[in-house]
């Protein structure tokens, strides 16, 4: 906009040089702090729009919220006293372990930062899943941050739920048990683990009537007894997607949650690709089922 001295003018006001539009001109760009645009009556008297309303309703949640009294928790960062050779601040340390939950296994190798595992990958060593992984194991290590795990033993003491107590108590209570049970039962899901299969077996050997009951949510049984009635042996399948020219499946939803859906997946794709090859085919997968997995 050019200056008035120039012979322009945007009305009555400015073309007389109102001394009320001088002192808008001259406080066009300053604004009082909110707290004193608050405390100045006249504000009571003006109208306002949607912006002053959103920015003094604003001021008013942020002063109560400061006036309750909120402190921000103090974290110190204390160096090593003594630091352990398999720790180097910055720098990620990985540990092969496995992910193993009812039916679901997976061999994977665990990120870990300072002690604190962030990051599940699988494992490119393993000859089954061959460095696959699931959404349950990638998920798996947000358990480890879970606010409502179980920090320690706890125990029924006068029918209150979920007191502490100590593992010499824990275990004191559970040989007494035992020692007065006549026939004792391990309900669990199902077990493919070695060592925890051979920690069973060995507390059976010790004698008295023991048995080992196996429950899951998702059940394989149908399988089971459709294998047996078929074939005569009672055992969980394995196929060979990769071999397969024609896949028909009835509601099974092998590439997400049936069987071995990591060993699957990887199985599956290596003849889906035909890769420029001249002559390749690819297998026909036809799947029939209730709603669409």
């Amino acid at each position: 906009m050019k200056d008035n001295n120039q012979g322009l003018w945007l009305g009555v006001e400015h073309l007389n040089d109102d001394p009320a539009l001088a002192k808008v001109a001259n406080q066009e760009f300053v604004e009082l702090p909110i707290l004193e645009q608050v405390q100045k009556e006249e504000v009571l008297e003006t109208t306002s729009n949607r912006r002053d309303f959103l920015k003094y309703v604003g001021f008013g949640l942020g002063a109560a919220t400061i006036a309750a009294g909120c402190e921000i928790p103090v974290r110190r960062a204390l160096p090593y006293v003594v630091k352990p050779d398999s720790i180097v601040p910055g720098v990620a340390t990985y540990y092969a372990s496995t992910f193993a939950q009812g039916g679901d296994y997976c061999p994977v190798l665990v990120k870990t930062r300072e002690g604190r595992p962030i990051k599940i990958e699988g494992n490119t060593l393993s000859s089954i899943t061959s460095g696959g992984t699931s959404a349950r194991a990638q998920a798996s290590v947000l358990s480890l941050y879970d606010i409502d795990r179980i920090q320690g033993p706890t125990a029924l003491v006068d029918g209150r739920v979920g007191e502490k107590a100590t593992w010499e108590e824990i275990d004191a209570a559970i040989k007494g048990a035992l020692a007065k049970a006549g026939s004792v039962r391990i309900v669990s899901n199902t077990i493919i683990s070695p060592s925890a299969k051979a920690a069973i077996a060995d507390f059976a050997s010790k004698g008295g009537d023991v048995k080992h009951v196996t429950y899951d949510a998702i059940s394989s049984s149908a399988i089971l007894e459709a294998n047996e009635a078929s074939f005569g042996q009672r055992a969980i399948p394995d196929y060979h997607f990769d071999k397969a020219d024609v896949i028909v499946s009835f509601g099974a939803d092998f590439l997400n949650t049936w069987i071995s859906p990591i060993e699957y997946s990887a199985d599956y794709i290596k003849n889906r690709k035909i890769d420029n090859i001249k002559g390749a085919t690819m297998s026909r997968h036809i799947q029939v089922e209730s709603f669409m997995s």
